[in-house]
Parts: structure tokens; C-alpha cells; sequence
């Protein structure tokens, strides 16, 4: 991390008022340097050393967040700063279906408030933790990503229907927005 001052304060009166993520994708600002801010592997975003505890500050900017290649960054229509990603920036905390449209749709609930539906471009995929244990990750938007909380994954388990594989191995099925999305080979 480089030393570049860095206020918070100052940051936020940069971002255009937007209701949701603002659109950083047609800004293309100069990068001006990495700051001392990083996202947990848990979620929790860091600003030198210390917890941002502000929630309304986590949702101001996480909804300017943006991932080129494997780098994230802060962006304003002014300034681009680099931060540290450990994981994923969010962390689905909660699921649940809403009957409320047909065909029904599990939606995902992150930690900054957004919520994801599963569907065709939100695919769900399960990969392999250096742990050896599953690492559900949903795409979010743009690139950016969230890790499917531990409770979260058991409750998708629960929720999964055994379905008979090609290759003779069943597999843990989840529908969802009128699709069938594969949770894992039994």
C-alpha cells in the first residue's frame, strides 16, 4: 500500500448521488494510487488497520467498487484508487424465494444490502476452498463477486433436490428463476 492520503469524507462528496451501485463503468478516471482499505475475506471492509463500523459508509463504497482484471478499485468520475480484496468483496448472508413472481427466484441478500437472484446471469458455481471445502461464489455485477456464507451454502443444501447425472453420479439440483442450477455431484 502506498502512503497517499486518504479522506474518507472528502471521497464520498465525489460520488454522484445514485440510487445502487453508480455507474462505473463509463467513468475513466486517472488512477491516483493504492490506499491502506481492504475487504476481509468475511466481508468486513478495513480502513487502516481499523474496522469502518459506518454501515452507510460500507454502502457508499461498495457501490463504487470495480474490478479490472484482478484488481479492485474505488472510483469516482474524478479519482480511481486500488484496495485489497482477500476474497470476494460481499458475502451473501441470506437467501430466500420469492413466490412473488413467476417462476420463482431464490434471492440473495449480501452484506451491504444488495440483493442477487439466481438466474441465468447470476449462475451460482461451487468451487473447490485451498481448505478443501466448497467455496460457493454468485456473481454480483461487473465482475465483482460474493462468497456464499457457510450458513447460507447449508441452507442451499437443504433446499437442493438429488437429480440422477449423466455419467451414473447424482448431483444436488436448485431451480430457480425457471432454470436448474447445479449445486454439486453426490
Amino acid at each position: 500500500m502506498s502512503n497517499r492520503s486518504f479522506d474518507p469524507q472528502a471521497f464520498s462528496r465525489e460520488i454522484p448521488a445514485v440510487d445502487g451501485p453508480a455507474p462505473v463503468h463509463l467513468w475513466d478516471p486517472p488512477f491516483c494510487g493504492d490506499i491502506d482499505m481492504r475487504i476481509a475475506r468475511d466481508g468486513t471492509w478495513y480502513y487502516q488497520g481499523s474496522p469502518i463500523r459506518r454501515d452507510a459508509m460500507v454502502r457508499l463504497f461498495s457501490s463504487v467498487l470495480r474490478r479490472d482484471g484482478d484488481d479492485h478499485f474505488l472510483v469516482t468520475p474524478v479519482e480511481k484508487l486500488g484496495i485489497t480484496v482477500e476474497d470476494c468483496p460481499f458475502v451473501a448472508i441470506a437467501v430466500e424465494e420469492d413466490t412473488g413472481v413467476e417462476p420463482s427466484v431464490l434471492r440473495f441478500t449480501l452484506n451491504n444490502g444488495e440483493q442477487v437472484p439466481l438466474d441465468e446471469e447470476h449462475v451460482l458455481r461451487v468451487e473447490e476452498g485451498g481448505d478443501d471445502q466448497p467455496h460457493p461464489v454468485l456473481p454480483v455485477r461487473a465482475g465483482l463477486e460474493a462468497l456464499v456464507s457457510r450458513p447460507v451454502f447449508y441452507e442451499l443444501v437443504e433446499r437442493a433436490e438429488e437429480q440422477p447425472g449423466e455419467s451414473g453420479r447424482s448431483g444436488l439440483v436448485l431451480t430457480s428463476a425457471g432454470r436448474t442450477f447445479l449445486l454439486g455431484r453426490l
